[in-house]
């Protein structure tokens, strides 16, 4: 079974916050408390308050001039990248973790407004997921909550799509004879799709989940089909957790998990830290190798999170997770 910190857990990690807090926490203030949280908030500052802007005027333009629904597809979504990228670029996770729920009640909000668009379902999902990532070492229940959130985010968002229309809740060859008509412009969907019912399914001990994770497996199998670099070869990442975690009898393989880490690695170029920190904790630790395990950590503490500048708080969480393995090691060795 995957451990919480699987690797869709990692690609998301993110937000934010800090704030003067000058209104009374009044039941009657508590909303312009959480907005000027939400426009205050300085790694997110400037993207929000665009987005806040848009969807103050959307409902006052005028009737006819363009389609509303079209506006959010190309604006909010957007809008919503851009406090994502500003987020992975924290080095504070305590400032990110703080503020992030400001920003998941503006998705919320957006996604109740438009319940049919899947690009803001995808977003929502992504933040849900990001947002259980930072909490889950010391929430985990509250972690799996939102961990479930953003699995329903994402399974909505895929139903959506026209391939899968009809195939979500069917069997598995039905749902893979879609996938099968999917092309390389589909990667990023499928990819965070399956990132994030992944999570859900890492960080639950039910019954319930673990019966997804071969529709996981699928999405995954085919993002590393279309395109095996996507996001610094993380199906790669995936799939070398998957055998090292298994046992024999169920598939798992150390050897092949062996080269999917170094695939993994390649694509990567050492700039996403993660990959490194699983391969000792998985790899390393399962082959009873504690000098690999010593090296792969130390040089992931070695390196600096802002190697790759999107990537500096998924990097400083793996830094975090490093120091953790290596205080353990004897319980390993």
């Amino acid at each position: 079974m995957l451990h919480t910190n699987s690797p869709s857990c990692v690609y998301l990690r993110c937000r934010c916050v800090a704030l003067l807090d000058v209104v009374p926490r009044t039941p009657a203030s508590a909303p312009r408390c959480r907005l000027g949280l939400l426009l205050n908030a300085n790694w997110y500052q400037e993207p929000l308050r665009r987005l806040w802007l848009f969807v103050l005027i959307l409902p006052v333009v005028l009737p006819g001039c363009f389609s509303p629904q079209k506006m959010v597809t190309e604006k909010a979504s957007s809008l919503f990248q851009e406090v994502a990228i500003s987020a992975g670029r924290q080095s504070d996770v305590a400032l990110v973790r703080s503020g992030t729920p400001a920003y998941l009640m503006l998705i919320d909000g957006m996604i109740r407004s438009y319940p049919e668009n899947p690009e803001l379902l995808l977003a929502g999902a992504k933040a849900y997921s990001s947002y259980a990532s930072v909490l889950e070492e010391d929430e985990q229940d509250r972690a799996v909550y939102l961990y479930e959130r953003g699995k329903q985010y994402a399974v909505k968002s895929l139903s959506l799509n026209p391939l899968f229309t009809d195939a979500m809740g069917k069997p598995l060859d039905v749902f893979q004879r879609s996938l099968e008509q999917t092309r390389k412009a589909d990667v990023p969907t499928l990819f965070w799709v399956g990132s994030v019912w992944g999570s859900w399914i890492a960080s639950s001990d039910s019954a319930e989940a673990m019966a997804d994770l071969p529709w996981v497996e699928a999405l995954i199998g085919r993002v590393l089909q279309l395109d095996p670099s996507y996001y610094y070869g993380s199906a790669h990442l995936f799939e070398a957790i998957l055998l090292s975690a298994r046992p024999e009898q169920f598939g798992g393989n150390l050897q092949k998990a062996n080269e999917h880490f170094k695939k993994a690695m390649t694509y990567g170029q050492g700039k996403f830290l993660m990959t490194d920190v699983y391969y000792a904790q998985y790899y390393a630790k399962q082959t009873l190798n504690r000098d690999l395990f010593v090296s792969t950590l130390k040089h992931v503490l070695e390196t600096p999170a802002d190697v790759e500048p999107d990537l500096t708080l998924a990097n400083t969480l793996a830094q975090r997770k490093a120091k953790r393995l290596l205080g353990q090691i004897n319980e390993f060795f």
